[in-house]
């Protein structure tokens, strides 16, 4: 057993908010991770790099921001790892360490678990290791998913306890999501007793650094998908033995710093006693101190499941900086996996019978382009300090840091997906994405400010396809009665004869929008055909929902084509799409294929929650 350098077992709940009894949650059931909290640094402002798992393994994984290497800040896509682009376990095994993965992947990329780890398997474990091998063992705990709420058991908490944030309606299907969810953390907590009594048993607990986080935020309704600290805040506990305590802050801390888990990778490659590579861009977590006033956590959203949306947000230890580039979408656009939770179908429904204030309907409408909360004077986040002459310091300092971290990952989600630029190197290439300029339009968006038409009627005529893109979707994000006829005329050409359909799209949207003219949804179902690429056709379906049933109904034969098709999100927009236009859809309408899923589920050999 070697003591120079330390085992590492690190810990990871899917989807889990740290509603812990050492975060503070008085109905948390959470004995282990209480005691691992006492003995070891806690970290009380800690966020994910995403608000979902696919964008957010791969950051964990690479140490490389998902948006720094597209389309990996999409869900469930497939990028390819350039070589130079080393995992943490591939780095790991370089410095003689026996490495397992028990056993979620989800890395949305090409990465190959099989060879990336020496073992990754649902008995992965660090039992398996040669006699004398420092080990990394990674534990991912299932029940904790999303899909925990589908389905009800027995409460461990009374739902009439729980503290409803204010932005959702006090409903007993919300109720008992909150509720139900206790259960799942109780079981996740015993798990990580189990482990750290195995870790006893072989005699390694004090050689041992144990690490527990989550992948990202919590399950409810406005948590997972979106950039609030109830989609990105994640626990994070750093337990280390005495012989290695000296590496972090003393035990029993709460570091008050914000601190993004895209550190993680870093930490461990440094305690393992390597160098940590120069793609791995965050800070290791093996310090004595931290910086609460300097201290920021950058995430992002990008298209999650058959919705896209971009959003990037900045966390400090008291703000959240949050800029909406497509502000014209409603925050609730309907996804079909989420709304198989008891919370979302509530909450529509509450929308739809008019039974819902201000701060609880927002959710059902357009978003600002920038959104400021202080999170402890409202940790709910409701009341948007954006604009607001006594915060514009602290909401300058924010914006200015989000735009240089921007710039600085090369952040690839100002592309639209699909294109032949996206990819860190492809995407750094001479020329082939002036992002700067591109940003100034995404900015601009924003604002929905007419007076900035002529510089997106200027950008439609771009060399660049994506500063065009932005142009449109400027055009496009603009309130009822405000394009000039220029620009009108400058849609219609470019909706019909721009080259590229990633163009088109806002184009023909914006068109049929600001003009009523069928031409546009035409144009639109036009893009949905088969012939077209896969991001092309959902982006376009999307599209055409958002103008809404009335102007699809003309292609509902495209749709319902669209409909039967195989693929999940294409079938998933389509169906919900359908059921818009024969007037037949109600927040309890399935359109989700839940009977597929657990099928192909069943086939792979995993349980529902993976």
């Amino acid at each position: 057993m070697s003591t120079s350098r330390p085992n590492i077992l690190w810990t990871v709940s899917e989807d889990c908010p740290p509603r812990f009894g050492c975060y503070g949650d008085p109905l948390a059931i959470t004995p282990h991770l209480d005691a691992l909290a006492e003995r070891g640094t806690l970290f009380t402002h800690a966020y994910s790099p995403a608000p979902v798992c696919a964008p957010s393994r791969f950051a964990l994984l690479t140490g490389v921001a998902a948006e720094s290497h597209g389309p990996a800040l999409h869900q469930r896509a497939t990028p390819h790892l350039p070589g130079w682009m080393t995992t943490y376990p591939e780095l790991l095994r370089g410095l003689g360490y026996y490495c397992t993965n028990n056993a979620k992947t989800d890395y949305n990329s090409d990465a190959d678990p099989q060879a990336v780890w020496d073992e990754s398997s649902r008995t992965a474990h660090w039992r398996n290791r040669p006699d004398g091998a420092p080990f990394l063992a990674v534990f991912n705990y299932d029940p904790t998913h999303e899909s925990a709420v589908f389905r009800r058991e027995e409460f461990t908490v009374d739902p009439a306890a729980v503290r409803l944030p204010a932005y959702l309606p006090d409903t007993p299907g919300i109720r008992g999501d909150f509720a139900h969810y206790y259960r799942h953390i109780a079981g996740m907590d015993a798990f990580v007793g189990r482990l750290l009594a195995e870790l006893a048993e072989d005699g390694e607990l004090d050689n041992t650094v144990v690490i527990h986080t989550s992948d990202h935020g919590g399950v409810n309704p406005r948590s997972k998908r979106w950039c609030y600290d109830e989609g990105l805040h994640v626990p994070l506990i750093v337990a280390a033995p005495e012989r290695h305590a000296h590496r972090f802050p003393a035990p029993g801390t709460r570091v008050d710093a914000a601190v993004s888990t895209l550190r993680i990778p870093p930490t461990l490659v440094e305690l393992a006693g390597g160098a940590v590579p120069a793609h791995m861009r965050g800070e290791s977590l093996a310090r004595a101190s931290f910086d609460t006033d300097g201290g920021l956590a950058f995430s992002m959203r990008g298209r999650m499941d058959e919705r896209p949306d971009l959003i990037r947000t900045v966390r400090d230890a008291r703000y959240r900086y949050i800029r909406n580039y497509h502000p014209h979408r409603p925050y609730g656009t309907h996804q079909a996996f989420g709304w198989l939770a008891a919370g979302y179908r509530s909450w529509e429904t509450e929308h739809l019978a008019g039974r819902l204030g201000p701060v609880q309907d927002a959710f059902w409408h357009e978003k600002p382009g920038v959104e400021l909360y202080d999170c402890l004077a409202d940790p709910d986040q409701v009341h948007n300090l954006a604009g607001d002459p006594a915060h514009a310091a602290t909401e300058k300092r924010l914006a200015d840091a989000l735009r240089a971290h921007i710039l600085a990952v090369h952040d690839n989600g100002f592309l639209p997906e699909g294109s032949p630029a996206e990819g860190h190197d492809a995407s750094r290439a001479a020329d082939a994405y002036p992002l700067a300029r591109i940003l100034d339009l995404a900015e601009a968006v924003g604002l929905r400010d007419p007076a900035r038409i002529p510089d997106f009627r200027t950008a439609l005529t771009d060399p660049d396809p994506t500063v065009r893109h932005w142009g449109a979707v400027g055009l496009l994000a603009l309130g009822a009665g405000t394009l000039t006829a220029e620009a009108v005329a400058a849609l219609r050409t470019a909706a019909k004869y721009d080259p590229d359909p990633q163009v088109r799209i806002p184009c023909a949207e914006a068109l049929a929008k600001h003009t009523g003219d069928p031409a546009g949804p035409a144009l639109l179902a036009a893009l949905v055909d088969p012939a077209h690429p896969l991001t092309v056709r959902l982006d376009a379906l999307n599209a055409l929902t958002a103008l809404g049933p009335e102007a699809a109904a003309p292609h509902r034969d495209v749709v319902a084509g669209t409909a039967d098709e195989p693929h999940e999100y294409l079938g998933n927009a389509a169906r919900y799409l359908l059921l818009r236009i024969d007037g037949t859809y109600t927040p309890q309408s399935r359109v989700f294929d839940i009977e597929g899923m657990i099928a192909r589920a069943a086939a792979a050999g995993h349980p529902l929650a993976t």
